[in-house]
Formats: structure tokens, C-alpha cells, sequence
């Protein structure tokens, strides 16, 4: 059975985004029957160059990525979630929707690359990225199948901790 991952920032244009083409990426990669979504609480609609540049230079495909809502994500055709993550402050710090079956909440934070001054752009992307992706490894490297909520919840703290 599939485990589902809804991965939440405010705009759904950067961090988010990364996350979901990472976790998919390497859930491909080592055969994990896990797929990432990604979506936030007031999309922007676009995408951020920089995080397709980012995907792209990795060898990430980036023809699905789309800027959402999370409102796709509490109707009764969305897939159910088993963890949601929120990966900026905003939006982890905002009243979430009800998931369908109560999935594991964890907040994974990293620094908005779109912050950075214009010629460091591609490279903080960059750096957000191998961040992300190494931290989707760790979610990975999990027995999700067999885990509790609870131990779930406790596993994805910890990971964020180290």
C-alpha cells in the first residue's frame, strides 16, 4: 500500500516543491512504495525557477510540479495522507485543515532560499535541495510500514533533529 507524504509551505513555490520532487525522486530510486505530494495554504501559482533549476540540474523530473492548495488534499478523492510536513515557519504555525486519517504532523523547517541576494540564488537553492533531499533519505530509510503513529511521530522528530 502506498504511503502518501503531503508536504505543506505557505506558497507551494520553493521548499515545498523541493521536497516533493526529492522524495519522490529517491523513493523511485530505492523502490519505496512512497509518494510526495506537495501543496500550501495560498499557492502563488508558479513555481520558482530557481527550485526547477535545482530539480532539473540534479536529474530531477519536474513536468508534474504544479503550484496547489492543501484544499486539494481534504476532499474525498484525495489520497489519504500518512505524514504531512510542513517546511516553513508560516505554515507550520497556521490552523491545517482536517486530514482525512489523522496522518502524523511533523515540522521540518529550512530558510526560504528566495531570500538570498540575487547572485546566490541558484547556489542557496541548490544547498536547500542536497538539505532536503538528505533528510528524505532519512524519512526513507524508516520501516513505515510497521511503524505506529507514534513511533513515526517520534522517528521524524528526531530526524529533524539531526
Amino acid at each position: 500500500m502506498t504511503i502518501n507524504v503531503l508536504i505543506l509551505c505557505t506558497h507551494n513555490s520553493a521548499r515545498s516543491v523541493l521536497s516533493e520532487g526529492m522524495l519522490n525522486h529517491w523513493a523511485k530510486k530505492l523502490g519505496k512504495d512512497v509518494r510526495a505530494y506537495s501543496a500550501g495554504s495560498a499557492p502563488s501559482g508558479r513555481i520558482n525557477p530557481y527550485a526547477l533549476q535545482a530539480l532539473n540540474n540534479a536529474g530531477i523530473d519536474t513536468s508534474y510540479v504544479r503550484s496547489k492548495s492543501w484544499e486539494e488534499f481534504v476532499g474525498a478523492e484525495a489520497p489519504e495522507m500518512r505524514i504531512v510536513i510542513t517546511v516553513c515557519d508560516s505554515a507550520a504555525a497556521e490552523q491545517c485543515p482536517y486530514w482525512p486519517g489523522s496522518p502524523v504532523k511533523v515540522h521540518w523547517g529550512y530558510p526560504d532560499p528566495s531570500n538570498a541576494a540575487e547572485e546566490l540564488k541558484a547556489q542557496a537553492f541548490e544547498l536547500t535541495r542536497q538539505a532536503i533531499g538528505y533528510r528524505m533519505l532519512q524519512l526513507l530509510s524508516l520501516p513505515l510500514e510497521s511503524m505506529t503513529n507514534a513511533e513515526l511521530q517520534t522517528a521524524l522528530v528526531e530526524a529533524y533533529k539531526s
